[in-house]
């Protein structure tokens, strides 16, 4: 084959000339050579536009070479050699598809020299993150030992270790209708009607298959889909469920995991670090009540969202909608917490509605509130609000080197680098006020006096094992039942925020702990009297065992 130097040069004239002598049979000795070259060329083009890696960077280098073409060939050695290892290089032109020697697809997976490193998110999937695929086994219809079916290959096959894997999406209606036409016979003694059996797996009792109300239950209180906009999308693929019927089927699945919620709700009751915090929230019949509630009652609804991180390590997420907030909603669960277990460690913001307890609790404060403040005067007052950034980043950047530490060699770490930079810090603040560099009632002086009012409690992470520098986690959980509320505006009944306080506390509580939030509802909506008797087989951690006995 080809060299780069031996690219065909010729001009379009003497190409042209070329078809001209062909066509009328006068080919002359010379022009074997050039049609021999110009033949093996287009076949080469062809092989490369086949390989799926191909780029347009990568025909140019074919063509044009690397670019650098002064000096000699030494100089570009040391080019090659230090090319990335990931990067594929352009085959020499004078080696062929056939002869290369590469491995893998069809003509080798050559030819392309593959750019820099990708950026993060912008790669493929890989098989191994689609768990809730099912998986097909497919059997080769040949043999270890049968001879290779390349008939100029003279070889046998020889079994891999390794699967070839092949994923398929398919879509569907989010709810499907099976429509089952059953035969009827009637007795002509008794006038009885007999249908034809239905097939194993459909109930004759029910119409709805568990599967139609999990999925129901999970695009509305999971996805944040209001019932309308489910309404009207089943009725544009053919299988119509109204809204009412919509809010039934999430009650049956709400009905059946409720042995469960209450079991973790008890659970959670006993662990170690709780993160609590409120978001609004509007519930109809509430807003009925309060135009003949008295002016000094309260009035307001509140959506609050605690998350629990028990004594060996598993999160749960509990949302709670009504009149209480965050500090009395973790009162009510902390009733049952065993005494023996001594105080845990509560986790919000410094807000009042936060603090309201009974129950003794070691009180932290979230770090991330207190950086928020000097981020919104951040423009007004540039240097003194990078002096506290810079400090807490510093922080952060320590807390991210013990994530494989126990919950004290976490705390000796903060105390022998963050303790330094936080003391220096809180002198700083108050050498500002001492030197009267700031106006206590500007925003850059509130933003000090929140750090000094609240710097114990900001600074739990240097005194407390295991305590955590924010509240970023509830934080995070709420977020999902922003969606929610963004998409479905309301609550009508307090009924109807208690369903979906409990469907929405199973489900983050199933996603936090890596779990298959489908699988999960399904276990417990098919075995729904297996999982009242024993909820504790049924949490969100320890599922797939209980569902595979039942099944």
């Amino acid at each position: 084959m080809l060299n780069h130097e031996e690219i065909p040069t010729t001009d379009t004239a003497q190409i042209e000339r070329l078809i001209e002598r062909l066509k009328e049979g006068k080919l002359q000795k010379q022009d074997a050579q050039l049609i021999e070259t110009l033949l093996h060329f287009v076949l080469k083009i062809t092989s490369l536009l086949k390989r799926k890696q191909t780029t347009i960077k990568g025909l140019k280098q074919f063509f044009f070479g690397s670019g650098k073409r002064s000096g000699s060939e030494n100089k570009s050695a040391p080019e090659t050699q230090s090319q990335p290892h990931n990067q594929t290089q352009i085959p020499p032109m004078n080696s062929s598809p056939e002869t290369d020697g590469s491995s893998g697809s069809e003509g080798g997976e050559v030819c392309v020299a593959k750019s820099e490193s990708k950026r993060p998110g912008h790669g493929r999937i890989p098989a191994a993150d689609y768990t809730g695929a099912t998986i097909v086994r497919l059997d080769h219809h040949l043999e270890p030992g049968d001879p290779c079916p390349d008939l100029d290959c003279r070889g046998r096959l020889h079994s891999l270790s390794e699967p070839n894997i092949k994923l398929y999406l398919t879509g569907r209606p989010c709810v499907s209708a099976t429509k089952y036409e059953r035969s009827m016979l009637r007795c002509g003694g008794c006038n009885q009607r007999i249908s034809a059996a239905l097939p194993v797996g459909v109930a004759e009792d029910r119409k709805f298959d568990p599967t139609a109300d999990v999925t129901i239950a999970l695009l509305k209180y999971g996805a944040g889909m209001p019932f309308y906009r489910q309404a009207r999308l089943q009725e544009a693929c053919g299988v119509p469920l109204p809204e009412s019927v919509q809010f039934e089927r999430c009650e049956e699945v709400a009905k059946a995991a409720l042995g469960v919620y209450r079991y973790l709700r008890k659970l959670a009751a006993d662990g170690k670090l709780f993160q609590i915090d409120d978001t609004g929230v509007k519930i109809l019949s509430c807003l009925e009540e309060n135009r003949n509630r008295k002016e000094s009652e309260r009035q307001g609804t509140h959506t609050s969202g605690i998350v629990v991180r028990d004594q060996k390590g598993r999160r749960i997420a509990l949302y709670q909608s009504g009149r209480k907030h965050a500090g009395e909603n973790l009162d009510d669960l902390l009733k049952t917490r065993n005494p023996a277990l001594g105080a845990p460690m509560k986790m919000s913001d410094a807000a009042a509605v936060n603090g309201k307890k009974k129950t003794p609790t070691v009180d932290l404060n979230c770090l991330a509130h207190g950086r928020g403040k000097f981020k919104e005067i951040e423009e007004n007052f540039p240097l003194e609000c990078l002096r506290v950034l810079d400090a807490i980043r510093k922080v952060y950047e320590n807390d991210a080197r013990t994530a494989e530490m126990s919950d004290q060699e976490r705390l000796e770490y903060h105390q022998a680098k963050s303790g330094p930079v936080m003391g220096d810090l809180r002198d700083w603040i108050e050498k500002q006020f001492e030197e009267k560099k700031v106006e206590p009632n500007s925003g850059l002086g509130k933003a000090y006096q929140y750090l000094r009012n609240h710097w114990p409690k900001l600074t739990g992470f240097l005194s407390v094992p295991g305590a955590p520098l924010d509240n970023n986690e509830v934080e995070r959980a709420l977020k999902r039942f922003v969606l929610f509320r963004k998409n479905s505006l309301f609550y009508k009944t307090g009924h109807g925020a208690e369903i979906g306080s409990i469907l929405m506390s199973l489900i983050e509580s199933c996603r936090l702990n890596k779990g298959n939030v489908f699988e999960y509802l399904l276990a417990l909506t098919r075995d729904e009297a297996e999982a009242r008797r024993n909820p504790e087989r049924y949490l969100p951690w320890n599922y797939e065992g209980a569902a595979a006995r039942a099944a």
